[in-house]
């Protein structure tokens, strides 16, 4: 071996450094390989906000757990699942190897929340009930005050504090495994060096494969060329740490086929451009055609879904057609991240023009809406407020006002990548495991390379799952010395 230590991390965002910093602490010698700079370092986790579903700074919300167990894959087997629920000594072969996220993983999941956010306080992380980007929300969401950086920050400076080597432009190849197949390093690209070869036991935290067209393809499929990643980020995360674990045996969990979908502006630059102030006008496709319910309840709840629906559309993109109602709506700017301005105009047909949409056909679904909406009724935005159509199809549900106070404006909007689902099935310790329910000896995962969700996002969770499986991970390989 070239370098070897106890434990080599594979990624810099908070998975990859919560594993660090924790496995640091507990007396280990631990390697960090980045494909990034030190500049550039932590990956997605530097440009999010960092969402986190918890209803105070101890607790989780009260549905975390039932919201993540309902959503463990579509049509699953109620046998297999009623014998799941008996504890993992009784389970048969079958249900031991279901590509599923199991429900000891996830009650340890959110065990381990509380303690979690405890340990980063004592890191100096500072948390707080921020405002949001939703106008409208049924979850709490605590935030660190500074977002992802904070915690890449601070748990970085922690690492390096307790000595922890860190190995940037390291790209990870390889599992290197021994004569029976157990996990004894890794092999990694070192940009001047070649390819360098890391022993120790292994936390792969890399995260998924959204900066991956050729692996979006091959899971998502070809319409996976309209996607973007939510942040320049995300162009480092390139799945070889799940690909590389597949390719020794382990099994698959999550939703390989979909991804945690956001509604952005394509036109921007800046992280995490979204535009979720649809629910107040309507959504059309570039034939000028409404294809969606753009308000069946919070924002927050249903974005995703209706994000999906735009990604299905010609060329995959949308438009909000909005008029100066919205300026009504308190804090209106809090539902639009993007840097680039609305596109105006005085008449609906002229925005068609600007748009690229036949005008008469724009003009006539604008007018079938507004002959839809509510002549009754208390309209209230920052509550779902029943304000419906009616005989329109698709209907919309909520805030419901016609269009007729121009100047009229438009955003496009594209689906972003924010993480794919599909990855890694792990034990409740962070420990990978073969197709057939086995521990794979030294080998961990934590982050986007666990795969845990099927069709739709759990929101909040994915940057805690980084954070609670990198600790778990570490702590596990810590008790065996």
């Amino acid at each position: 071996m070239d370098h070897i230590f106890e434990v080599v991390v594979a990624g810099c965002g908070v998975a990859g450094l919560s594993a660090a910093v924790t496995a640091a602490e507990r007396g280990l010698k631990v390697a960090v390989l980045e494909r990034a700079s030190q500049e550039d370092r932590g990956g997605q986790s530097r440009y999010t906000e960092a969402y986190l579903r918890m209803k105070a700074i101890d607790e989780v919300t009260d549905d975390f757990e039932t919201y993540l167990a309902s959503n463990v894959g579509l049509y699953a087997d109620p046998e297999l699942m009623a014998e799941m629920s008996t504890g993992r000594e009784n389970w048969s072969h079958v249900a031991r190897s279901l590509a599923i996220p199991d429900p000891e993983v996830i009650g340890n999941f959110a065990d381990h929340v509380p303690a979690t956010i405890k340990w980063l306080q004592g890191l100096g992380v500072k948390f707080d009930f921020l405002p949001t980007q939703f106008l409208t929300k049924t979850q709490p969401r605590l935030l660190p005050v500074g977002g992802g950086a904070a915690l890449v920050d601070a748990l970085a400076a922690q690492a390096e504090k307790l000595g922890v080597t860190f190995f940037y432009h390291t790209t990870a190849r390889k599992l290197l495994q021994d004569e029976r197949g157990v996990v004894t390093g890794m092999l990694a690209h070192q940009q001047g060096h070649g390819h360098v070869r890391f022993g120790g036991q292994v936390v792969l935290a890399c995260g998924g494969f959204e900066g991956n067209p050729a692996l979006q393809s091959k899971y998502i499929g070809p319409r996976s060329v309209y996607l973007r990643p939510i942040c320049k980020g995300g162009y480092f995360n390139r799945g070889e740490g799940i690909e590389m674990a597949l390719d020794i045996g382990a099994a698959p969990s999550g939703d390989f086929g979909s991804y945690h979908a956001e509604p952005i502006d394509p036109r921007s630059s800046v992280s995490e451009p979204s535009v979720f102030i649809f629910p107040y006008g309507i959504l059309v496709n570039k034939a000028g055609l409404r294809f969606v319910n753009e308000a069946p309840g919070t924002v927050d709840a249903w974005y995703e879904r209706i994000t999906r629906r735009i990604y299905e559309q010609e060329e995959g993109i949308a438009y909000v057609i909005l008029d100066q109602r919205v300026k009504d709506i308190p804090n209106y700017r809090l539902g639009i991240r993007t840097d680039q301005p609305a596109i105006e105009a005085e008449t609906i047909e002229a925005l068609a023009d600007k748009l690229g949409v036949v005008p008469e056909t724009l003009r006539t679904t604008v007018d079938a809406y507004n002959a839809a909406c509510p002549q009754s009724g208390t309209y209230d935005p920052l509550n779902v407020d029943g304000m419906a159509t009616t005989g329109l199809m698709p209907p919309k549900s909520n805030w419901s006002q016609p269009l007729d106070r121009g100047p009229y404006m438009a955003y496009p909007i594209i689906s972003a990548n924010v993480f794919t689902f599909g990855g890694l099935k792990v034990n409740p310790v962070g420990q990978v495991l073969d197709t057939d329910g086995e521990v794979m000896p030294n080998l961990y995962a934590a982050g986007e390379v666990i795969g845990m969700y099927y069709t739709n996002y759990t929101g909040a969770t994915s940057v805690l799952k980084g954070l609670v499986f990198g600790r778990l991970a570490a702590n596990q390989i810590a008790g065996g010395h």
